[in-house]
């Protein structure tokens, strides 16, 4: 059955609506991780570590289409909300514009100053010239990558949802299949991975442009872009919580670098490298569905259905938990076998980063409620409570736990670092919730 914005949603529908955001954002996260799968089996822990450097720029670049495709389908969804569906194709084709220019722009200078900015996120001279070599490739596609973010939160306003996870599987594949082909059959090592890393850019950036473009049957397609300077400015402050959070997450990561590379040298990157390739999937489960949630809220919220949005707000609050539990009992039951994925004929590093992985993965724990926050103030066009929590969650607490508590914990302050500030997250979010209380008495009578 069809499952419409307008829906009322019981919690099985709203799992069922989300799921294929959740299937899509897992799918992403795996092959994204694919390229540390190959290069640490072929390449060894010195190109899992050039990876890891580099990791963190793709990521930011990728950051502002995320931005504008979170912060946008508040603005689109309110306004399909609204019955005002000529504008909301209107800002979305403008959206689509100024993604692809912003993109062409971040990539450029990517590009040209990619050595001093591997240099800047701690690459040492033993890798610095695989860093910069994976990283000029992989900006090729950045364009591709941030029309990618910004489609997935899209196809979900749309009501294609299972269109954005049908495109994850295929461009997963081809880059899954060219990592093989080029690094495990031709040797090509890291030159190979961001090749394939960028072909699968491509398909998932490029499918949905020609999509948009024909006349579809999904509920949002191209149009003449209009010139409201000021809905692009609103959709930037809605997702401006989305863009910390990932330029964030690339800033903790080279945080992690730094201090890693100073205490144990290029296996200590290559350890959390490890971690953080594996809360990478872990996580996109509970981003994939923030993602499936968000137009749901936004739409109801635009639509003054007060008692609807109490009823998702609950929902979510039990599935996030839920997951969030599950997430960190398999964490500790299996870190031998997850580790063991990326790492093979290296029994120190191994049991360095399952030591690591325990500590590290009870963030699980309360990292999904923050996440979830997150989104579903965006949706709410509330991005300033959406950027506070996540500036605080990662600006503020994050990088301050990594920088100390290493001080007074030494190697165990770097993998207590997540699960501290997360904890300390959570007490932040729920006074915002508090705060929220209003908005579940709006009824369409109060236009």
């Amino acid at each position: 059955m069809h499952i419409q914005l307008s829906d009322k949603f019981t919690t099985s529908k709203l799992v069922r609506f989300t799921m294929s955001s959740i299937l899509m954002m897992v799918f992403i996260s795996i092959y994204s991780v694919v390229d540390g799968f190959f290069v640490g089996r072929y390449v060894g822990s010195n190109g899992l570590a050039a990876v890891n450097i580099v990791f963190p720029l793709i990521m930011t670049i990728g950051s502002f289409g995320f931005m504008l495709g979170t912060g946008g389908t508040a603005e689109v969804a309110r306004a399909m909300g609204e019955k005002r569906d000529q504008a909301a194709n209107q800002y979305f084709s403008l959206l689509t514009l100024v993604t692809v220019l912003m993109g062409i722009f971040l990539s450029l200078l990517a590009f040209i100053f990619m050595e001093p900015l591997c240099y800047f996120m701690g690459a040492s001279e033993l890798i610095i010239d695989d860093s910069v070599t994976y990283g000029r490739i992989c900006t090729l596609g950045s364009v591709f990558f941030m029309l990618q973010g910004f489609f997935q939160s899209f196809f979900v306003t749309a009501e294609r949802p299972k269109m954005g996870f049908y495109l994850s599987i295929f461009s997963g594949i081809s880059n899954i299949f060219l990592d093989w082909l080029l690094i495990g059959v031709f040797g090509m090592g890291l030159s190979g991975a961001a090749i394939a890393t960028v072909c699968g850019f491509m398909i998932s950036g490029l499918i949905p442009v020609f999509y948009f473009f024909s006349d579809n049957s999904s509920r949002l397609q191209f149009a003449k872009p209009g010139q409201d300077v000021s809905m692009i400015l609103r959709s930037m402050g809605n997702g401006a919580s989305e863009m910390v959070t990932n330029i964030s997450r690339s800033l903790i990561t080279v945080l992690f670098n730094v201090q890693l590379m100073q205490l144990l040298g290029e296996d200590g990157v290559a350890a959390i490298s490890v971690m953080l390739y594996i809360e990478f999937v872990f996580t996109a489960v509970l981003i994939g569905f923030s993602i499936g949630a968000a137009p749901v809220i936004g739409y109801h919220f635009g639509a003054r259905n007060g008692e609807e949005l109490k009823n998702l707000h609950h929902s979510c609050l039990k599935i996030v938990g839920l997951v969030s539990v599950v997430m960190f009992i398999i964490s500790e039951l299996a870190a031998s076998v997850l580790v063991s994925i990326f790492v093979v004929n290296n029994p120190a590093l191994i049991e360095l980063t399952v030591q690591g992985f325990r500590v590290f993965a009870v963030s699980f724990l309360f990292c999904g409620i923050n996440i979830f926050a997150s989104a579903y103030f965006t949706a709410l066009g509330n991005g300033r409570a959406s950027a506070m929590i996540s500036f605080i969650r990662t600006l503020v607490l994050q990088v301050t736990m990594i920088l100390l508590l290493p001080k007074f914990f030494g190697i165990q302050g770097i993998w207590m670092a997540l699960p501290v500030a997360e904890a300390l997250t959570l007490g932040l979010t729920f006074w915002y919730f508090s705060q929220q209380q209003s908005i579940y008495k709006i009824r369409p009578t109060d236009w």
